[in-house]
């Protein structure tokens, strides 16, 4: 006799079913009829162009801020070239496993020194998220509600999301948020570089993909697709980074393997990620995008001030390295604040559980902090 399966076996029947629709749909996206492939690659060509460049000019971080710098030009004066948002979710898998091979067993017993640096991370939301709110709505003169989500400290997709739902203006806030990942990536790394002293004008490197044993290497398939279908299932934020991350930290805590990804794998992604941040803008009407850059500059400002203040402060009251607490407070975007935390030999797992946690608690607070603040007007 056949037995009624059961509500979670139904409901993770659903989750895989849905899944493999999703990447069906994924792999769809790379059909000649559907993806800019010329576009891409005119992308993928400056890019590399601008990665060289940066490399021969020892500059930091070259291959991600070489292609994003070059490929950000390209767009604003408007050459055709395109990066969709599905070329994101492969790199991101590599650079998930990539964060979690940052974690050890040694880090488990670190978590309660991070009592001090949470209440800062707190009170550093919140006096970036007051001020740049407020700076949105009287300098840049937008809307209560476009300001509001432009302030918020993190979550680029969320933001929008929650943006649009009330009534906000979602193409500002979108290229508000990206153009804060710009500036802040493109800034810091230089402004460690030339106040600290540490070079950060050599790509990531290690173990090379032609010396990786193979076990090694499938270990990372095999950590993409768990790590995928595991984001997939949670409903995480930037659910292949975070899923991918997840399970190839458990791997690492638990000590059944010490392996990374090979370098010119980790560098390639950088490459690509480079390139669909700079190609952002792509589309968008220039007076629209100059705009929102010459804002951002004044926002970075504000966002880079409370960011060396409290990690100059939280540094002298818990004793971690202040160039550690920048990148961990830094408003930049997860996986490029992690690839700089991999290039200064910075604790990796620090920062990206920070990052974690600032994107986690705003996704919260925000839409909260809105309710309150500017509650529903009722209907004339």
């Amino acid at each position: 006799m056949l037995c009624a399966a059961g509500p979670d076996e139904a409901r993770g029947w659903r989750d895989v079913t849905s899944w493999l629709a999703e990447l069906r749909s994924g792999i769809a996206q790379f059909a000649p009829s559907v993806f800019p492939y010329r576009r891409f690659a005119l992308a993928l060509a400056l890019g590399i162009i601008g990665g060289a460049l940066f490399y021969k000019l020892r500059l930091p971080l070259p291959w991600m801020l070489g292609a994003m710098t070059f490929c950000t030009i390209a767009a604003l004066v408007r050459v055709p070239v395109a990066a969709p948002g599905v070329i994101r979710s492969p790199m991101s898998a590599i650079i998930g496993v990539m964060l979690g091979s940052g974690f050890s067993p040694a880090i488990i017993g670190q978590v309660p020194q991070w009592i001090v640096p949470l209440a800062g991370l707190v009170l550093f939301m919140t006096a970036c998220g007051t001020s740049v709110v407020w700076y949105y709505r009287r300098v840049g003169g937008y809307d209560r509600v476009t300001a509001f989500f432009c302030g918020m400290p993190g979550g680029l997709v969320e933001m929008v999301i929650y943006g649009e739902e009330r009534g906000g203006d979602a193409r500002i806030i979108a290229l508000v948020h990206s153009a804060r990942i710009l500036m802040v990536v493109m800034t810091l790394p230089f402004i460690i570089q030339f106040t600290q002293g540490i070079r950060l004008d050599r790509p990531v490197t290690g173990v090379s993909m032609f010396d990786a044993p193979l076990a090694a290497e499938a270990l990372l398939v095999v950590c993409g697709f768990a790590g995928a279908f595991l984001g997939h299932v949670l409903r995480l934020p930037a659910k292949t980074l975070l899923g991918c991350m997840i399970v190839s930290a458990a791997i690492h805590v638990t000590g059944l393997s010490d392996f990374k990804p090979p370098f010119e794998i980790v560098n390639a992604a950088q490459l690509v990620l480079g390139v669909a941040v700079g190609c952002r803008f792509a589309g968008t009407a220039s007076h629209v995008v100059w705009r929102v850059l010459a804002l951002s500059v004044g926002s970075t400002l504000i966002l880079m001030a409370w960011m060396t203040a409290f990690a100059l402060v939280v540094s002298q009251l818990s004793g971690f390295p202040a160039v550690t607490l920048l990148l961990a407070y830094s408003p930049g975007g997860l996986t490029e604040m992690a690839l700089i935390a991999v290039a200064l030999h910075a604790e990796v797992a620090f920062v990206a559980a920070f990052h974690i946690i600032r994107v986690f608690l705003t996704m919260i607070a925000a839409p909260m902090t809105f309710a309150w603040l500017m509650p529903a007007r009722p209907p004339s």
